[in-house]
């Protein structure tokens, strides 16, 4: 099918390929994601941690990379940002609300919708493929995400390259490779969102146990499948 933004995508096509590359390195996938998409291709990562952007800027160093500022970030998010921004010369693009947020805090119904949804679907557009961090470890609604899959919603394709990596892959790609980290993470903060939404969690404790503690929601609605 030929979508909104102009690309011919093959979904059995994009599917084989998805498995073919579920033993791939992330950076493999990132490879063929960037001669395939081109300049037409933005990453769009959280910074709890930087792995994704590592491997990113390694496959192509002027990758558009998209952070979310919510307006509700933890200082030490925002400090971080800041740190990988001058540790890679990112091509770093800040997205922030629009006005119309103002009447949904943090925590409010439509607050993610609005923070976070609406400026990164209106940032990828007129792109072909975004790249994210997702991994299926990081809760049960993202246990089946594939490496590649058709973003319905924005009519673009959705590039997952850490989808089978585990929490202690990211741990030794971290270590291994002395990246920095979030300060946050040394304060048992092991799922980072807004600050008013998310707590450090206790030992055993879910790692996505201290984002939107006690309300039920386990996701903002940027990976709605």
């Amino acid at each position: 099918m030929t979508t909104g933004a102009g690309i011919d995508v093959d979904l059995e096509e994009l599917s084989a390929r998805s498995a073919e590359f579920e033993h791939a390195p992330a950076g493999k996938v990132m490879a063929w994601a960037t001669e395939r998409f081109g300049s037409r291709l933005a990453l769009a990562c959280s910074f709890q941690d930087c792995v994704v952007v590592d491997i990113a800027v390694g496959v192509d160093p002027s990758m558009e990379v998209l952070f979310l500022d919510t307006g509700f970030h933890f200082p030490e998010t925002l400090a971080f940002v800041e740190t990988v921004r001058a540790r890679y010369d990112l091509n770093l693009r800040v997205l922030r609300p629009g006005p119309e947020a103002d009447a949904w805090p943090c925590g409010t119904e439509r607050c993610c919708e609005l923070r976070k949804v609406a400026p990164l679907d209106a940032a990828l557009s007129g792109h072909l493929a975004w790249l994210t961090g997702l991994k299926r470890v990081d809760a049960p609604t993202r246990a089946h995400a594939p490496i590649l899959s058709w973003d319905e919603a924005r009519q673009l394709v959705k590039v997952n390259p850490l989808a089978t990596w585990t929490d202690d892959d990211v741990y030794h790609y971290i270590n291994d490779h002395g990246l920095p980290v979030h300060p946050l993470t040394e304060r048992g903060y092991l799922s980072i969102g807004c600050a008013p939404t998310t707590r450090p969690v206790a030992p055993g404790e879910d790692p996505r146990a201290g984002r939107w503690a006690g309300s039920g929601k386990t996701e903002c609605g940027l990976h709605a499948p």
